[in-house]
Order: structure tokens, then C-alpha cells, then sequence
């Protein structure tokens, strides 16, 4: 006892005891069984060979591992399950179960799961401050209460550190809430101040190694009891592929860390490469790169990738000769290019002009050739990325060379819209996403290709990007995010395009966007070009394709054409209808005879809001359908779950959402907000609504459908649906889905993809049911017209209720601007977390808003088109010109 006293060691246990004192050697976390780190052991699991999967665990322990991390967050896994199955299995296995287990994952619900089932002293890998310090200490008392030890990332609300003092600080506000809040033993503390890839090509990463290592010494010399850890891996990202050199570094790299007091680290036990016994030459490139000694200009890097370039194997390099210049003219550029070689260039250059009609064909043919075969081989992992630096830079050689000709030439020829280095491009990371590496990436392969490229940064507002991009003249707007909710703003910026008639192409690029979802999402909110890039290497074909007057069309016409077919299920077809005149349709308006409806004045007078609404509850609302189409499942819930084709991945991507919401709502991951207020109405018997107000009247102003129809039909209005003769009622809601920002951010650090996407589809799917839920709350209790109501979730879906809640800016009412007023009859911004920006769109990007109506035979319908004279009277109506009536209505305007 007195020994727990004087000498508060970290203390770890499976079926045998590991203390580490300050005397103990490194740690060494076993990673192979990690289905993100092996793919191996992916297999295995997926394929619920779990007696297979142990022999993973024991070849890790066998090779020197003394703490085994165990990791099963993948896209097709239902991650409890998995990861109860494998614990449970492993503990029957003493060869094995000896050691300590780290339970690391994203998601909190597998880390308990994981807690209920280990023996002995484990660690949680792990929590962190993103998601801001309430859940955090959730979360720790969690782990405190099975007697765990945690792992504490350097993250806090606004993003990952990646500084030296960002480091420490987040780590010494960690330490300070989780031993003065929660009496947590220091010595059960463990702190991972972020291993970051270095060697990028960019000089802003050059300092990452160094700043790490400088952070553990001071976070040893601040906290002294607790522990330093890292994923020792992520170092030598930019060199996957090339295991020699990447072990290398990772033995360098420890041998530093550690002297600094790195304690333990996630590494592959069996992979590690004695400091001493690596040869001299690639150990003192790895320590001036890791060191970011002699590194001026990127040397260090640069002589880094020459040996890996050159190393096959350990002791093998690829003899490099001259052969490649007596290839033909093309092919001696491709090889300038994917080589990162400038030597020749020139001449080269040059004898390809006089070979073709005109400089610019140079360009767009053997360079652009060549820049798809680094595109190629970089998205393959066969390049690296400063490598990829490198081959702009020929390609920013060869253009220069060329300028002066093309500049001669373009007043007597189609050319460039712009002189090429002079177009503009602008890049940002979107609103809610902190990340910019790849985007930093993309810049500086266009800018060393001679384009002007603006980077305004992260985390920016679609307004401000199109703002910016009107102000300045660009040619071409690229947005970029790692984190879901940027899927959203993506269509947000192609939806404000379009609203705002902007010309430009648009580009969609980072690890969360794909060409299916950039098809079927993005694509259709606008027609001048939406083209999502690869990678960054691609990105100068891209824009140079764009730039040309020539190829520009084709380009879009093939693109167009491609997303087509991927997109076939989400078009509507419109047919032009014959238009009836606007008076002719107000005749035809829907009445409905007084004896069968008597208005319901609401229980609930005014405004009502609602904070942290039980997200639970929420759940029960989900209408699963949209979930799978915005999956590309076509089918209906839940027979898409049997499906032929789609129903085995659809049945796996079913459980990981149930999971991932169970972990949502167990860990309170969204904050949900709302607020609804109810007002005396009556309509004009036309299309005005008059709300009365404690602060006066307040008119709503409707649109009415114009197109012709067979006899018998009306022409519907939402003022139809509120009297014109008596006392009437209406009311309105607004509601919010909070929070999921903090916690992306993790699954973007971890090139988590698939559950970035799950999280922002969930948000959607959330707040859709919340609305659903206060829809419901409202019918029965808030304005209470139909206490007695009883419906299954199927009958909520198919709208088997009483009433209807048409949103601004939706079919029945196309006009955004009434949410000016929805929002100041509700105040919703104070009472729902919800704010509108200069175009009208809400933040945060999870929110509804609506109308009530209750009207028993009210009932949805899509607006269509309109004609000048319904224009003129609406125009009239909103005391607005026609040409600001035909902004906002420009889709719904008979062409």
C-alpha cells in the first residue's frame, strides 16, 4: 500500500500486472489488430473468422508488443458486436490475454462495450475536449468509473493542435479538468499531442516531428506522473508504400522521442527497425527531415525522396541511367514530369512547340498527358506528395517557356480565356471544417503551374466565397473539406451559384467528396460546371480544360453526360403545361364549405421554445427511405433491406447507422433546439395571410398555381387553407440539430470517410425527425386539434395526419424570403441556435423551418410554374420591383 503511495506508477494489467516507471523502456502498442491499420485483420473480421483474427493478436504479442490495440471502427462492421465478439474470444486465450488491451475507436459506444468485456487494467484510446468540456467529462467519468486509464488527444472546440503551444496548452487543460473535476490519478493520464505527416513538399509541416517531440518534454517537465503516446505512423505518411524508408523513420523518430519522454506508441511491434543498425546514409536524411535540419527550401526533403525513389529494398537500388532521352519528344516530357526532372525541360519544350501548330497544343497535349500520369500514380500510392510538387514545377517551367509565344499568338487564335498565370483561382475549406492540408496541396500545384490562386482559408461561409469570388473576377471557385457537414455546404455554395447567376465553374475536392456524391447532390443545384478532382495533380488538367475556350465545352459535355447515369433516379422531368391567367386561378381557388370546419384556437398562445430536446425521442421519428437514397440504395424502407441486389451492404449499412445513432444519442452528440408559435389568422380569400401579432399584423404572401387543369380541379394556395370569413389559426416552427461539427472532426483525422458521411446523414435524417416529433408534440398538445391522434411511424411517413408544414423555399412555397418573417415571429435565432445568411440559407446547416396549418383537408403540392401577371402581383404584394420578384422566383417563372 505505502508503495501506491510514494511511487504512483501507471499500473496496467491483463492476466499479468505491467507497471511503468519512469526506468521502463518504451512501450510498445501492438496496431495489427486494427481493422483501419490491417488489412489483414479487416478480412478476417468481416469475414467473422475470429479464431483466425487471434492469431494476429498473437503474433503481435510474440514480437514484443505489451499492450495490444484493439480497433474496430469499419464502415461495414457493426462495431459492438465486433469488437465484443473479439474481446470475449481473446480473454480465453492467456498467451495472449497476458497483456494489457488498449480499446481504441471513434465512437464511445464501442469503447464501453469494449470496457464491459476486458479483464484486468485497460486503456481507452480515446477522448479529447472537441466536443467541448461537458462531454468530455462524461466520457472520462465513464472510463473512470471501469477503472481505465485514457488517452487524451490534443484537440480541443475549434480543431486539432499543430502548434508546439497548442499542444501543451489543450493537454494542460485536459489534465487540469480530469484531476481538480474528476480526481483522475495523473499516473492513468496519457497524452498524444498529435504525430502529424511531415516530408509533404510543404514547409508548413516541416516542424510537425519537431514540435511533437519539444511538446512531450514539456508536457513530462508540466505533468510529470502522467504518459506520452502517439500513432507513430502517421509520420511517414507521404512515403506509403515504401515500408524501408518508412521504418527508418519511425525508429529515428522514437529514438528522439523517446529521449524526450515519449513513454509508448501505436506501432507495428514486428516492424521496427534497429536505430543503430539502419544504413548511415537514409539515417542522417531521416533525421534532417524529422529534425527539419538543413532543410532550406525543402532539401532535406527533397534528397529524402531521391533515396526513396531509388530504394527497392534494404540494400537494393534502382540503377538510373539516360536511356529515357532517346524516346520520342512526348515521352521525354511525361518522364520530366512524373520524375520531377527540370534538366531538360527547355529543350524539350521547345522541340515539342516547333512539332506542334501552336504553343498552346503543347499544353494541352504531351504536359497534360503527363500531369494525368502523375494524377495517376499519385492517387494509385505510387507517388508521393512533394513528388507531385515537384512535377508542377516542370510543369511551371515548360508553361513559362511557352508564355511568350502563346502571348504572341493570342490575338490570332482561339486561346486561353486568360493569359495562362494570370486566370484566377479561388480555394477555401467550407463553413464547419478546419482542415486544409489537401487544399494547400491543390494551391500549390496550381501556383507553380502560374495561376493565381486566392486561399482564403478555413471554415468559410459560402456568402464570403462568393462574395470574394464576384469582387475579385475569378475564373474558377474550388471548395475543399475533410469533414462531413462540408457535404452540405457544398451544395449550399452550388445552390447560392445558381441563385446568384454566377458563371463559374465550380471544383469539389477533399477526402470526403467523391464523384457519385458530387453527381447526384452537388451537380444538379447548378449548370455551369460542377467537377469534382481527384486529387491535387489532377487539379491543373481540370483548370486548364476550363480555362479553354475550345476544350471547355467538350469537357462539360462529357461530364454532364457521365453524371448523368448517376444521377438518372434524382431527375424530374418537366413538362411545359398550358398556363391558365392568375385571376382565372384564384377563381379556381379551394374552397371549403364553413359547416365542415371549425377553427381550433391553439392551447399553447405565442411562442414556445425548446432546448435539448431528448434525442432519443427524436429517433423514434427517422424516416429511414431518404437514408438509403442518399446512399444510392434505390428501394423503399424496409424492403430495400431484402433487396437482390442491394440487400446485403444495404442490411450492414442499416446496423452501422443504428449503432453510430445509438452512440449519438447515448453520448449526446447533437444538441437539439426548438422553437413554435401559434397566432390568430385569417386569409384574404386570395393569397394573403394576416397573422395577428402582439406587435401587429403580419402578412404572409402565397403563390398560386397557374398551370391549366382538367375541369373540376383547383388551383391551389396555402391560403386556401386558412379562412377568409372567420377567426383562424396558424402557426410556425423552426428546429435545430447541433453539435455534430465537434465530433466529425475525429472521423476526419482518422480518414474515416465513411463515418463523416453516416454522421452528416444522420444530422439530415435527425433533424427531419424532429420536425416530424414537434409536428406530432403540436397536433396532440401545443395547438392540440387532434389530441387523440394514434399513428404508427409508417403512417407519420406517408403524412396520414391532420395538417401540413410546408418549409419557405420548398415546393408549395418557393420564396425564401418569407423566412424573414418566420424568424422574427419566432425569434429564432435566441430561441432555436439558428441564424440566416445573407442569401437565406440556415446555420446550422441541420435546421427546418415551416408554417403550421391545421386544416383537416390542407395538403402539400408543388407550386410549378407562374406567369407575368401572378409575377407582377406578387412583386406588388412584397412592395418589391419585378426584377427582385424574379430573382427570388426565377425557377418557378414560365420561360
Amino acid at each position: 500500500m505505502s508503495d501506491n503511495i510514494i511511487k504512483p506508477y501507471m499500473r496496467l494489467s491483463g492476466l499479468e500486472p505491467l507497471t511503468i516507471r519512469p526506468e521502463s523502456n518504451f512501450v510498445n502498442i501492438g496496431e495489427r489488430t486494427n481493422v483501419t491499420g490491417s488489412k489483414k485483420f479487416a478480412r478476417l473480421v468481416r469475414e467473422n473468422k475470429y479464431e483466425d483474427a487471434l492469431s494476429v493478436a498473437r503474433q503481435q504479442v510474440e514480437n514484443g508488443a505489451q499492450v495490444l490495440d484493439v480497433n474496430m471502427d469499419d464502415a461495414l462492421l457493426d462495431g459492438v458486436q465486433a469488437m465484443t465478439t473479439f474481446l470475449n474470444l481473446l480473454q480465453s486465450e492467456p498467451d495472449i490475454a497476458r497483456i494489457p488491451i488498449m480499446i481504441d475507436s471513434s465512437k464511445f459506444e464501442i469503447i464501453e462495450a469494449g470496457l464491459k468485456c476486458v479483464q484486468g487494467k485497460c486503456i481507452v484510446n480515446s477522448i479529447s475536449l472537441k466536443e467541448g468540456e461537458e462531454k468530455f467529462i462524461h466520457q472520462a467519468e465513464i472510463c473512470k468509473m471501469y477503472g481505465a486509464a485514457v488517452v487524451v488527444m490534443a484537440f480541443d472546440e475549434n480543431g486539432q493542435a499543430d502548434t508546439l503551444a497548442k499542444r501543451v496548452s489543450f493537454s494542460e487543460r485536459a489534465y487540469k479538468i480530469l484531476t481538480e473535476k474528476l480526481a483522475y490519478d495523473p499516473q492513468d493520464i496519457i497524452f498524444d499531442p498529435n504525430i502529424f505527416a511531415i516530408a509533404t513538399g510543404l514547409e508548413e509541416h516541416n516542424n510537425y516531428a519537431v514540435d511533437y517531440i519539444e511538446a512531450t518534454r514539456l508536457i513530462k517537465q508540466k505533468m510529470p506522473l502522467t504518459k506520452v503516446s502517439g500513432g507513430v505512423s502517421n509520420l511517414s505518411f507521404s512515403f506509403r508504400g515504401n515500408d524501408h524508408v518508412r521504418e527508418a523513420m519511425h525508429s529515428v523518430f522514437l529514438y528522439y522521442a523517446i529521449k524526450a519522454g515519449m513513454d509508448m506508441g501505436i506501432v507495428n511491434a514486428g516492424q521496427l527497425v534497429v536505430y543503430d543498425e539502419i544504413e548511415p546514409a537514409l539515417k542522417k536524411l531521416c533525421e534532417d527531415v524529422i529534425l527539419n535540419r538543413n532543410n532550406d527550401n525543402n532539401e532535406a526533403t527533397e534528397k529524402l525522396i531521391v533515396f526513396a525513389e531509388n530504394v527497392k529494398q534494404k540494400g537494393k537500388t534502382e540503377k538510373k541511367d539516360d536511356a529515357w532521352r532517346n524516346g520520342t519528344v512526348e515521352e521525354r516530357l511525361k518522364h520530366s514530369l512524373v520524375n520531377g526532372i527540370t534538366d531538360f525541360i527547355e529543350i524539350d519544350t521547345e522541340e515539342a512547340r516547333k512539332n506542334y501548330p501552336k504553343p498552346l497544343a503543347v499544353i494541352e497535349g504531351p504536359l497534360m498527358d503527363g500531369m494525368n500520369v502523375v494524377g495517376d500514380l499519385f492517387g494509385s500510392g505510387k507517388m508521393f506528395l512533394p513528388q507531385v510538387v515537384k512535377s508542377a514545377r516542370v510543369m511551371k517551367k515548360s508553361v513559362a517557356y511557352l508564355t511568350p509565344f502563346i502571348e504572341e499568338e493570342k490575338n490570332n487564335a482561339p486561346q486561353l480565356e486568360k493569359a495562362e498565370g494570370a486566370a484566377k483561382i479561388l480555394l477555401a475549406t467550407v463553413k464547419g471544417d478546419v482542415h486544409d492540408i489537401g487544399k494547400n496541396i491543390v494551391g500549390v500545384v496550381l501556383g507553380c503551374n502560374g495561376y493565381d490562386v486566392m486561399d482564403l482559408g478555413v471554415m468559410v461561409p459560402a456568402d464570403k466565397i462568393l462574395d470574394t469570388a464576384i469582387k475579385e473576377n475569378v475564373d474558377i471557385i474550388g471548395v475543399s473539406g475533410l469533414i462531413t457537414p462540408s457535404l452540405d455546404e457544398m451544395v449550399h455554395v452550388a445552390n447560392e451559384m445558381k441563385r446568384r447567376n454566377m458563371q463559374q465553374p465550380l471544383l469539389i475536392g477533399g477526402a470526403t467528396t467523391s464523384r457519385i456524391h458530387t453527381a447526384v447532390k452537388i451537380a444538379p443545384q447548378y449548370d455551369n460546371g460542377v467537377i469534382h478532382v481527384l486529387d491535387a495533380s489532377r487539379s491543373v488538367t481540370v483548370v486548364t480544360n476550363l480555362l479553354n475556350k475550345e476544350q471547355k465545352p467538350e469537357m462539360l459535355k462529357q461530364l454532364h453526360k457521365e453524371y448523368d447515369d448517376l444521377r438518372t433516379q434524382f431527375l424530374s422531368k418537366q413538362s411545359k403545361k398550358a398556363m391558365i391567367s392568375y385571376e382565372e386561378a384564384v377563381a379556381l381557388r379551394e374552397q371549403f364549405p364553413a359547416k365542415d370546419y371549425t377553427p381550433f384556437k391553439p392551447i399553447t398562445e405565442g411562442v414556445k421554445a425548446f432546448n435539448d430536446y431528448d434525442l432519443a425521442t427524436i429517433a423514434e421519428f427517422i424516416d429511414w427511405g431518404p437514408f438509403f437514397i442518399g446512399w444510392e440504395m434505390p428501394g423503399k424502407f424496409p424492403a430495400i433491406l431484402t433487396d437482390k441486389n442491394y440487400g446485403k451492404e444495404a442490411t450492414k449499412l442499416y446496423n452501422d447507422a443504428l449503432a453510430l445513432l445509438k452512440k449519438i444519442i447515448d453520448e449526446h452528440w447533437f444538441t437539439a433546439r426548438a422553437v413554435i408559435g401559434f397566432w390568430p389568422a385569417q386569409s384574404n380569400g386570395r393569397d394573403t395571410i394576416t397573422l395577428q401579432t402582439n406587435k401587429g399584423d403580419v402578412k404572409l404572401e402565397s403563390l398560386r398555381q397557374q398551370s391549366k387543369k382538367a375541369e373540376g380541379y383547383c388551383s391551389f394556395s396555402l391560403a386556401d387553407f386558412v379562412s377568409s370569413t372567420e377567426q383562424d389559426y396558424m402557426g410556425a416552427f423552426a428546429v435545430s440539430i447541433a453539435g455534430a461539427d465537434k465530433y466529425i472532426q475525429k472521423f476526419a483525422a482518422e480518414n474515416d470517410d465513411y463515418n463523416k458521411i453516416l454522421v452528416q446523414i444522420l444530422g439530415d435524417r435527425m433533424v427531419e425527425a424532429f420536425a416530424e416529433c414537434m409536428h406530432q408534440q403540436v397536433r396532440k398538445v401545443y395547438w392540440g386539434y387532434d389530441k387523440d391522434e394514434s399513428l404508427s411511424n409508417e403512417e407519420l411517413i406517408h403524412e396520414k395526419y391532420k395538417g401540413i408544414r410546408p418549409a419557405p423555399g420548398y415546393p408549395a412555397c418557393p420564396d425564401h424570403t418569407e423566412k424573414r418573417k418566420l424568424f422574427s415571429l419566432l425569434n429564432a435565432t435566441e430561441n432555436a441556435g439558428i441564424e440566416l445568411t445573407e442569401s437565406l440559407a440556415m446555420s446550422p446547416p441541420a435546421s427546418v423551418c415551416g408554417w403550421y396549418f391545421a386544416h383537416p383537408k390542407s395538403h402539400y403540392f408543388g407550386l410549378g410554374k407562374i406567369g407575368k401577371d401572378q409575377l407582377a402581383d406578387y412583386a406588388k404584394r412584397k412592395n418589391w420591383s419585378i426584377e427582385e420578384a424574379e430573382k427570388w422566383l426565377r425557377p418557378n417563372l414560365e420561360s
